[in-house]
């Protein structure tokens, strides 16, 4: 039993491949997943606030990745491994900076 399938649809043809091995997850969750561990890491050294500003800032963030995985969804176009790893990338970022906006929202209600 694979546990990644919990995580992400691991449809072949939107994976990513090396030597023969699909990844455990597709093209857009590597992405995301990608986006979330690069701005951890960035974030380790460089911080910033997290206003509302950074509210606005991360939504914007998931425009693209929303965008392109809705209109693929319904039909007008078909999206590219590699537009999905970056509209992913782009999107874990802004979900990444939502995310610890709303916890630490919660934390100060708490």
């Amino acid at each position: 039993m694979n546990p990644a399938k919990y995580l992400c649809h691991r449809i072949p043809e939107r994976s990513f491949f090396i030597k023969g091995h699909q990844f455990p997850v597709c093209a857009r969750c590597t992405g995301f997943y990608t986006g979330l561990l690069a701005y951890i890491i960035i974030n380790s050294t460089y911080t910033h606030a997290y206003d509302f500003n950074m509210l606005i800032v991360s939504m914007i963030l998931m425009i693209p990745v929303a965008t392109d995985g809705l209109t693929q969804y319904f039909g007008p176009r078909e999206s590219t491994n590699g537009l999905r790893f970056i509209t992913g990338f782009i999107g874990g970022i802004g979900l990444i900076i939502f995310l610890k906006i709303i916890i630490r929202g919660i934390i100060n209600v708490l």
